[in-house]
């Protein structure tokens, strides 16, 4: 049976739902037109007996789920190729944490934490430390699938004042 280690809450505050917009219309059109990858916003994710629901869990082509006929299917059972996710004031820290290394035992490439009030990307990767990224001008590192893109913090952060 899988746990859910997560309540679903609806998170409404302005700049989780700024940044989380703009970011999956950027990897739409970078990643999802090209067919290498496709970002889904709020997925629930069932795998290692856990439930997740990252605020955008990208799957690289080949490993988005799908139906009989084809189409997206409604259930993954996979880990996301790349977790993301965006910190909200009332939301905990550690079980954002705690998801994304779930995510990276389960073979997720990278995960994201973006904290908009500290303006601060904290990036996983599987048997590395963690990097903080906290620049304007700092490149913020992408999953191999995805090295075509580029992103800077100021550019990230800048989401919040357009």
């Amino acid at each position: 049976m899988v746990q859910s280690q997560e309540t679903f809450t609806l998170r409404g505050d302005g700049k989780h739902s700024a940044i989380l917009s703009e970011l999956a219309t950027m990897l739409n059109t970078g990643l999802r037109r090209s067919k290498i990858a496709r970002p889904f916003m709020r997925l629930d994710c069932q795998f290692g007996d856990r439930l997740i629901i990252p605020d955008i869990a990208v799957f690289t082509w080949d490993h988005i789920a799908r139906d009989s006929s084809g189409e997206v299917a409604n259930v993954f059972t996979r880990a996301p190729d790349w977790t993301i996710e965006i910190l909200s004031p009332d939301q905990s820290q550690t079980k954002v944490v705690k998801n994304i290394i779930h995510c990276l035992k389960h073979d997720t490439q990278m995960g994201w934490m973006i904290d908009p009030d500290d303006r601060t990307v904290l990036v996983y990767q599987p048997n590395q430390e963690i990097a903080i990224f906290d620049e304007a001008e700092a490149l913020l590192p992408m999953p191999e699938f995805a090295n075509s893109l580029q992103l800077t913090i100021g550019e990230l952060f800048s989401w919040l004042a357009d």
